[in-house]
């Protein structure tokens, strides 16, 4: 940490002391969290009085990436704002680069994810000598793949496959369009789906959606569900696993891989901790190349 940005904590701290009258305890969690905020930005060559919203993200993915919980990452957020509340009053700065983050949620934890192992796994289950099993091997293969959530999957539609492109064009929660690389894992998986199984499911029936019954219809989210079940008994998985733990299990290894938590978030189609229109700030072959890098499958 430099020199500046230790002075600088340690008078936010006396004004603290001086304002509100808190305990050493609290005083001294402050200085631990913000002592940590000042050593990563210290890395990015940044410092606590030039530090963007973006520098304050990264410390922020960083410190889930090290599997801090909400409630510590809550904690952080709470002491970063003060002090650049702070620095804002006494005229240091001129805009509060804290004031857009949202604060990390505190209700429910997120499902736990599979291993890797486990994952591999469920995806070896289904019979894939038959037009019903190869279907849910690609189903399985493209949610962990991009990480759609289940209505995203089974509403997919032909239309919005960039086979030659290896992205799926994704409608998420609010009408809002995202774009999510497939890695050649699922590319393979698909177009073999596409070509072999989803012709004789349908026969001479049309159907828009991708994924298709024996019926000439689509799958419904009961039904993927109840298969995601059957495969995970059959490959010796004891807990419940969901369709959910796949695209949880998809951001988690993608993280463990070493991904920035702000393209992940972009693929999963959150808005929490994202930039504002980032689709105009990475390029798509840039978002191709990192999910190719990082996803243990791409």
């Amino acid at each position: 940490m430099m020199p500046a940005d230790e002075q600088l904590i340690e008078g936010f701290l006396d004004a603290l002391w001086a304002e509100r009258g808190l305990s050493k305890n609290t005083l001294s969690s402050y200085r631990y969290d913000l002592t940590l905020l000042a050593n990563h930005l210290e890395k990015r060559h940044s410092s606590l009085l030039l530090a963007s919203r973006e520098d304050l993200l990264h410390f922020l993915a960083s410190q889930v990436q090290a599997g801090r919980s909400p409630r510590s990452l809550s904690r952080y957020l709470s002491g970063i704002r003060q002090l650049y509340q702070w620095l804002m009053r006494d005229g240091r700065i001129r805009q509060d680069p804290s004031a857009l983050i949202d604060s990390p949620k505190l209700g429910r934890g997120l499902p736990k994810a599979l291993s890797e192992q486990q994952v591999e796994a469920l995806l070896e289950a289904p019979d894939v000598g038959r037009p019903l099993g190869l279907r849910d091997r690609t189903m399985l293969e493209l949610m962990y793949a991009t990480g759609l959530r289940v209505s995203e999957l089974i509403s997919l539609e032909a239309v919005n496959l960039g086979i030659n492109q290896g992205i799926v064009r994704v409608m998420g929660k609010g009408g809002k369009e995202r774009l999510v690389p497939l890695g050649e894992e699922a590319l393979s998986w698909l177009q073999r789906y596409l070509e072999e199984s989803r012709p004789e499911l349908l026969k001479e029936g049309n159907c828009a959606l991708v994924f298709v019954t024996n019926r000439k219809s689509g799958m419904t989210r009961q039904a993927f569900w109840y298969a995601v079940r059957k495969y995970a008994l059959a490959a010796g998985i004891s807990q419940s696993v969901s369709p959910h733990m796949l695209r949880h299990s998809f951001a988690t290894h993608l993280l463990n891989h070493g991904a920035d938590l702000r393209v992940v978030q972009l693929l999963l189609g959150h808005s929490d901790l994202s930039t504002t229109q980032i689709y105009t700030h990475i390029a798509r072959e840039g978002l191709k190349q990192l999910h190719n890098k990082h996803h243990p499958r791409g």
